[in-house]
């Protein structure tokens, strides 16, 4: 599935490409299933700028996709950890992209790992970009009793965050709009606030803010924040994430920590979600899925701000 300008989902059209061809350090995969991410409806629109750095007036890679799950088709000469066959997982953002289509080659330094035999490929694919923000955001940065509120726990890495939130023992708040309240309270928030109805700004205060939208302003979060607390945005728009590295660094006073939260992907932090997958620590959350050609399909109801947890493209 490519798409040769920015702009709606619309766009996006199916082409018979060359199938890829492994270098000597690639790994080729047979895609069985890739998830839809916030990023890629950012790629297809082009906003927020930053999401041209693929090209200011038109994508110069027209794929998409990022997250994958599949089998390993073949490898380069001098691939040493992956063999034909394997059931593999990981993410493809900075390796190639092109996870919505029937191949997809990277190198074999991307964080691409093993999937365990009691993970599902649907499953699978949900964990790289979304699993790894939550992780990243939540585990050992909460103790037991810590009031966390996670900004946009209706969406992929929301959910995540929510229940590895919940696993540390923390008081949850999830904030999304009012046709995904029902959802926040399933995957295990404690209280949720609709933003169309309230200010989550106007309540706390809290340990932990973990901002995966970022619609309001430094100075309003900070009001929010507990002494001692921390916030991380992931999220928004590029003026938002200048403020949150800005003004954030100037607010970090009294205890507290405002600033951007920097995803690293990696091989060993995937590795630790697919075990928490195994042994029933983590749930994933697949709201529903789609064939290949309905990628346009999914990126509008995830745009239209309506996806509850993730959407996943299975591929025959």
């Amino acid at each position: 599935m490519v798409h040769y300008e920015y702009g709606p989902p619309d766009v996006v059209e199916m082409r018979e490409v060359e199938k890829p061809v492994p270098g000597d350090h690639d790994v080729l995969i047979r895609v069985v299933a890739a998830s839809v991410n916030r990023s890629d409806w950012e790629v297809l629109v082009g906003k927020p700028f930053y999401a041209r750095m693929q090209g200011l007036r038109r994508p110069r890679d027209p794929g998409l996709g990022t997250d994958v799950a599949g089998r390993v088709e073949e490898v380069g000469g001098e691939v040493e950890s992956f063999r034909p066959g394997d059931e593999v997982f990981g993410d493809v953002m900075y390796h190639g992209g092109n996870a919505f289509a029937e191949y997809v080659r990277v190198p074999e330094k991307a964080p691409i790992v093993a999937k365990p035999a009691g993970v599902s490929f649907v499953d699978a694919s949900t964990l790289p970009q979304a699993g790894l923000i939550a992780l990243q955001g939540i585990v050992g940065r909460v103790e037991a009793g810590d009031r966390v509120l996670i900004n946009g726990a209706g969406g992929g890495a929301g959910a995540f965050a929510v229940q590895m939130a919940k696993a540390a023992g923390a008081e949850v708040t999830g904030v999304d709009n009012s046709h995904k309240q029902d959802f926040v309270r399933s995957v295990g928030a404690d209280h949720v606030v609709d933003y169309t109805k309230t200010d989550y700004t106007k309540t706390g205060p809290y340990d932990l803010i973990l901002d995966l939208v970022c619609e309001r302003s430094m100075f309003a979060i900070r009001r929010a924040l507990a002494p001692g607390g921390r916030y991380s945005v992931v999220g928004g728009s590029v003026t938002s994430l200048l403020s949150a590295l800005i003004i954030g660094r100037l607010l970090s006073t009294g205890g507290r920590s405002m600033g951007v939260l920097m995803m690293r992907p990696n091989k060993g932090d995937l590795v630790r979600l697919a075990d928490m997958v195994v042994a029933g620590a983590l749930r994933t959350t697949v709201e529903r899925t789609y064939p290949l050609e309905g990628v346009p399909d999914a990126l509008r109801h995830l745009g239209e701000g309506r996806a509850l947890g993730k959407l996943v493209i299975e591929i025959s």
